[in-house]
C-alpha cells in the first residue's frame, strides 16, 4: 500500500484546515502543525483517519439514478467515476482481477457483487443481470490489438486479435450480452491500433457485428488524451445506440493539447521518497539499451520527461523499470519514475482515490486504466441521447425474441439470433413473435424458455405462444393466426 504520510496530513490540512483536522484526530493544532513540518510522525492509525477523512470529502456524489448502467471489464473503475458524474447507476459490475477488485471496492460502495470472470455468466446473463441497463460500458481487454501486444506475440509465435484464445474473444462476450439485455447504448473502449489490427478486417469484424448483427446506430473516433491530462494516450471510443440519434462527434470539447504539462501532477520534491529515483546500474542499463537501439535504427529507449513536457503513453509495464516517462531530476542526479499517486493524477484520478495495493500493482492498474476526464466528455454527449431513448421506451412493452436448440432434432444450440423490440401493444407483441419464428424458420421446439415473454416497465405481464396466443396471468387474451 502507498505510505506518504506528509502527503495526506497536508492534503487533508489542505481541505480541512489545522483545527478541525485535529478535532477529527483528538489531537491540537500543534500536533498537526509539527506534522507537517517533519518534526514529528503521525502513528498509523492517525493515517488511517486522515486516509478516511480525506475519502469522504472528496468522495464524488453517487449517481443520481437518471439511468443505469453495467461495467464490464471495470479495471478500478475508471469509466463508471465518468458515467456517474452525469448521474448514472451502476447496477452490475465485473472484473477478473482480484487485485483490480480490491482498488474497486476501496472505492465504490455498492449494494450489488462485483462478479469475476465474465466467460462464467455468458449464458445466464438474465440471472446475474435481471433488469435492462440503460448502458453498457466495456473497456474490453487491448493486448490481443495493441502495437505492443501484437510486437510480443508475433515475437513469441503467439496468436494475437480474435485468435488469441484468452482475451480475443472478449468483444463476442460484449456481443452476447448486447443481444441478451438490448440496452438502448453502449460504450467500448480499447487502444487506437483496434481499427488498423490485421490490416482493418478486426474493426470490420467488430463494426459488422453491431451494426449489421444486432443492429445499432454506431460511432468510432480516436482521442488523444492530451490537453485532459499532460499525456499522449490515443484510445478508440465506439458509441452505439438502439435507434436513430443526432450523436455526433463534433460536439466534444476537446481541450488544447498543450494545455497540460507534467509539472501539473507531479508531487513536491521533498513528498517523494528517495527509492523511486532508479539506481546506477538501472540508470546505465537503460542509457546503454537505448544506444543499442538507436545504433540500429530502432526507435526503442527510454522516456526523459521534463516538468514543462507532455509524457509518453503510462502502460501496464511501467512498474518494470518505469521507462516510458521517466521524470527529469537535474544534470547531476539520476532520473525517478512517478509515484503511483502521480500516475493516478496522470490517469484523471483524483487525490481522493484509494490506493490500497503495492506500487507493483498501482502501476499496472493505471497502465490499463483509462484517463477519466477523456471517458467523462464523451459521456457527456451521450447521456442526452441515453435519456431520450430511454423515455422512449417507457410504458412499452418488452419482447424476448430468441430461440433454443431442439434436442429432439439433435440440436445443441440457439437457432437464431437473440433480440429484444419495444411495441405499443401486445397485439404488436404477438406480431413480432409470429414475424420473428418465420424470419428464422423456427419450429415449436425452440420456442422455449424465455421465448415470447413480455414486460412493462421491467415487469413480466404476458407471454407470446408459438402460434401467436397472448397469455396473461394463465388466460388467453387474443389469438393471431
Amino acid at each position: 500500500m502507498e505510505q506518504e504520510p506528509i502527503w495526506i496530513v497536508k492534503r487533508a490540512v489542505d481541505a480541512l484546515g489545522y483545527e478541525q483536522t485535529a478535532d477529527e484526530l483528538g489531537k491540537s493544532a500543534r500536533t498537526v502543525r509539527r506534522w507537517v513540518a517533519g518534526e514529528a510522525s503521525p502513528s498509523k492509525s492517525d493515517l488511517l483517519v486522515l486516509e478516511q477523512l480525506l475519502f469522504d470529502f472528496y468522495r464524488p456524489a453517487q449517481g443520481t439514478g437518471d439511468f443505469t448502467f453495467i461495467d464490464l471489464f471495470a479495471g478500478i473503475g475508471g469509466i463508471r467515476r465518468a458515467f456517474e458524474a452525469y448521474g448514472g447507476r451502476c447496477i452490475f459490475t465485473s472484473e477478473w482481477d482480484e487485485y483490480a477488485q480490491k482498488t474497486y471496492r476501496a472505492n465504490f460502495d455498492d449494494s450489488h457483487d462485483l462478479a469475476g470472470d465474465i466467460n462464467e455468466i455468458i449464458g445466464e446473463v438474465r440471472t446475474h443481470i435481471p433488469q435492462t441497463p440503460d448502458v453498457l460500458l466495456a473497456g474490453f481487454p487491448c493486448q490481443p490489438f495493441s502495437i505492443a501486444g501484437v510486437s510480443k506475440k508475433n515475437a513469441l509465435g503467439r496468436p494475437h486479435g480474435f485468435a488469441c484464445k484468452d482475451q480475443g474473444n472478449l468483444f463476442f462476450h460484449i456481443a452476447s450480452m448486447l443481444e441478451d439485455l438490448r440496452p438502448p447504448a453502449f460504450l467500448l473502449e480499447n487502444v487506437k491500433n483496434l481499427e488498423r489490427h490485421d490490416k482493418g478486417k478486426t474493426f470490420d469484424v467488430i463494426k459488422y457485428t453491431l451494426e449489421k448483427e444486432l443492429g445499432y446506430q454506431v460511432f468510432h473516433k480516436v482521442i488523444d488524451a492530451k490537453g485532459f491530462v499532460p499525456q499522449h494516450r490515443e484510445r478508440i471510443f465506439i458509441v452505439g445506440f438502439d435507434g436513430k440519434t443526432d450523436f455526433s462527434w463534433n460536439d466534444l470539447n476537446l481541450p488544447d493539447p498543450k494545455s497540460k504539462t507534467l509539472g501539473d501532477i507531479l508531487l513536491p520534491d521533498d513528498e517523494v521518497d528517495a527509492k523511486y529515483t532508479l539506481s546506477d546500474k538501472l540508470w546505465l542499463y537503460l542509457q546503454n539499451y537505448a544506444a543499442k537501439h538507436k545504433a540500429a535504427g530502432n526507435g526503442f529507449g527510454f522516456g526523459m520527461t521534463k516538468r514543462e513536457d507532455i509524457a509518453r503513453t503510462l502502460s501496464a509495464r511501467y512498474y518494470k523499470d518505469g521507462s516510458e516517462i521517466l521524470v527529469y531530476q537535474g544534470p547531476k542526479k539520476n532520473p525517478r519514475r512517478l509515484t503511483p499517486r502521480e500516475c493516478a493524477r496522470l490517469m484523471g484520478y483524483p487525490d481522493s482515490f484509494r490506493i490500497p495495493v503495492s506500487d507493483t500493482r498501482a502501476y499496472k492498474q493505471f497502465g490499463n486504466s483509462v484517463v477519466v476526464p477523456v471517458v467523462q466528455e464523451v459521456a457527456r454527449i451521450m447521456v442526452p441521447h441515453v435519456l431520450a431513448l430511454k423515455k422512449a421506451r417507457v410504458n412499452k412493452y418488452e419482447v424476448v425474441l430468441c430461440s433454443f436448440g431442439n434436442p429432439d432434432h439433435g440440436q445443441v444450440s440457439p437457432q437464431s439470433p437473440s433480440r429484444r423490440v419495444w411495441v405499443d401493444s401486445l397485439d404488436e407483441a404477438s406480431k413480432s413473435c409470429r414475424e420473428y419464428i418465420n424470419q428464422w424458420n423456427l419450429g415449436s421446439g425452440n420456442w422455449t424458455g424465455e421465448a415470447g415473454n413480455v414486460y412493462l416497465n421491467g415487469i413480466k405481464v404476458a407471454s407470446i405462444s408459438y402460434n401467436g396466443r397472448i397469455w396473461s396471468e394463465n388466460l388467453t387474451l387474443s389469438s393471431n393466426g
